[in-house]
């Protein structure tokens, strides 16, 4: 399964100059709303270590990491969600995605102008939530148009859905995202239909001054106390110190540059986790003489869901998977000695895949 986010920001918080040092395509970064005129993707690989050991014990002819697209979606402002600025074509592009990385502006600098006239990041916040809000009001109101005539009628599931769009929209009216709603099953089945946009997950970027990476500052506790009750992750990166980064090809002279700010790990590599923490992703790996493949799948799925990544066919046939831990792999060095230890697991269609199994399915179709 390909992992998809949107970033989304107003006009200068950082959001192309993010998306440009995270990813090999080049958004336009200009001092001026709507740089970005056509949505941008880059395509990004999912950092793991775990693949060098499987390279190191298999030796394949190809290594294939997992992959995140970030889709660079142009600024919204206020009114987009009455078709203002480029708002309607842009909020579109937002439903294609799997989650929304929120860049939020978290730093003063005189030289780039802020829409609103000074930093607020609640400010910058609750615009787009506004313009998304609306939106998805707008999906709400139409879909109980169609509803509420069967369900004056007397249809007994009409009236349960026209119940549950009733308890979206009154949500969405008191200013809140639809995310934040204790929602049943019910009423989430709703509004499946909808691809709600603040239904989404979401992970607030504070873009902040090199200064203020590893400390935070007044702007990142302002935004974390704002969001502590939403569903959400907030996640403090420079974008300005990740183009820096981006310069950089030698491994050896990134650690060193991450150092000289007292960092472990790059803003990409922060901002992968969360995403896959938000999302409840897991990562499982194939490895034989021809790749090493890692694989993303939804934790909690079966054997047979996570062999249909690979391919329909393989999870329509599902025999049994073989099962190697990677600890067991880097002891014993090959599958044949794992086999005569007892360490392979033969597993059925209820086995549920953990983070870094290794898998062999056998299926028949």
């Amino acid at each position: 399964m390909g992992l998809r986010c949107g970033i989304v920001g107003l006009p200068n918080v950082g959001k192309s100059t993010l998306f440009n040092a995270i990813s090999s395509a080049k958004a336009e970064s200009a001092n001026y709303p709507f740089c970005t005129i056509e949505p941008n993707v880059g395509v990004v690989t999912v950092p793991d270590e775990r693949l060098q050991i499987l390279e190191e014990l298999v030796h394949p002819e190809r290594v294939l990491p997992t992959i995140i697209e970030f889709v660079d979606i142009a600024g919204l402002v206020k009114g987009a969600s009455k078709g203002e600025g480029l708002g309607n074509k842009f909020l579109a592009n937002i439903r294609e995605v799997d989650a929304i990385i929120h860049v939020v502006r978290c730093f003063d600098d005189p030289n780039i102008v802020h829409v609103a006239g000074g930093v607020d990041p609640i400010f910058d916040k609750e615009v787009i939530d506004t313009e998304l809000q609306l939106k998805d009001l707008e999906s709400i109101d139409k879909k109980i148009a169609k509803v509420e005539r069967t369900a004056k009628a007397g249809d007994a599931k009409a009236k349960k859905e026209f119940a549950s769009l009733q308890v979206f929209k009154a949500h969405l009216e008191s200013g809140k995202n639809a995310r934040s709603l204790a929602a049943s099953d019910e009423d989430l089945e709703a509004v499946a239909d909808l691809q709600l946009l603040t239904l989404k997950p979401v992970i607030y970027v504070a873009n902040v001054d090199e200064a203020s990476i590893t400390s935070g500052n007044k702007f990142v506790e302002t935004l974390k106390q704002h969001v502590k009750d939403e569903n959400a992750e907030v996640v403090v990166i420079s974008a300005a110190i990740e183009a820096q980064i981006a310069e950089l090809t030698d491994p050896d002279e990134k650690e060193m540059f991450l150092a000289e700010y007292g960092l472990q790990e790059s803003g990409l590599n922060k901002l992968i986790r969360a995403s896959y923490n938000l999302l409840n992703l897991i990562t499982y790996f194939t490895a034989g003489p021809k790749e090493v493949r890692a694989w993303t799948i939804q934790k909690g799925w079966r054997a047979p869901q996570a062999a249909g990544v690979i391919h329909s066919d393989f999870e329509k046939g599902f025999i049994r998977a073989e099962v190697i831990k990677l600890p067991d792999y880097q002891e014993y060095k090959t599958e044949t000695k794992i086999k005569e230890a007892g360490k392979m697991g033969v597993e059925g269609k209820d086995y549920v895949v953990q983070d870094g199994d290794i898998m062999h399915f056998r299926f028949n179709v």
